[in-house]
């Protein structure tokens, strides 16, 4: 068994800081990225920077820091869509999912599931399904029994039964991976 949910939104920081960790944690071990997190805040003595901070950071440094050239493109591309006003952070809440995923994703380096993520674990949005997530295909895979993951068409159709809480289901398919591969290690 599954369990109770324990599905929890990060509220602390600050949205931007919340986006420029995603970014900086991409396809990267958790130690890997949080060793290069934490020497970019540093630069910053430990406060988390605000857009024009990024901006107006030394590029030598933040590379010194660990930042790749791309990632390093991805965070300042961030920090000036903040800045320009086209990424409208603070009015996220009043925003609709659509809407977030549409400025979000006119970021470079933040791909329409990086925006799901920052929809369910970030802002709590109760109804977002990322059906192109492999883990959610997966579970929906365990669940139902089927010989193969859907496709991300075949899931959304799927999820339709979960609607308005798609964000706790595809956490507990989540979990019903972890389970799985845990069972599968003993």
């Amino acid at each position: 068994m599954l369990g109770p949910c324990r599905y929890a939104v990060r509220s602390e920081g600050t949205h931007f800081d919340a986006l420029l960790r995603a970014v900086i944690y991409q396809q990267l071990s958790g130690k890997a990225a949080a060793t290069i997190h934490g020497r970019v805040m540093a630069l910053f003595d430990g406060v988390t920077p605000s857009a024009a901070d990024i901006l107006g950071a030394d590029e030598s440094a933040l590379r010194a820091a660990g930042l790749s050239r791309q990632k390093l493109s991805y965070i300042r591309d961030l920090a000036r869509h903040v800045e320009a006003g086209t990424l409208r952070l603070d009015e996220v809440d009043s925003m609709s999912d659509d809407d977030i995923e549409t400025d979000l994703v006119q970021v470079k380096g933040i791909g329409r599931w990086s925006a799901q993520m920052f929809l369910m674990f970030r802002l709590g949005r109760p109804d977002v399904f990322p059906e192109g997530d492999l883990g959610v295909r997966k579970g929906v895979e365990l669940m139902d029994e089927l010989a193969r993951p859907p496709s991300p068409a075949e899931l959304a159709t799927r999820a339709l039964r979960w609607s308005p809480y798609r964000s706790v289901a595809a956490w507990y398919l989540w979990r019903l991976v972890d389970t799985a591969t845990v069972a599968d290690d003993s």
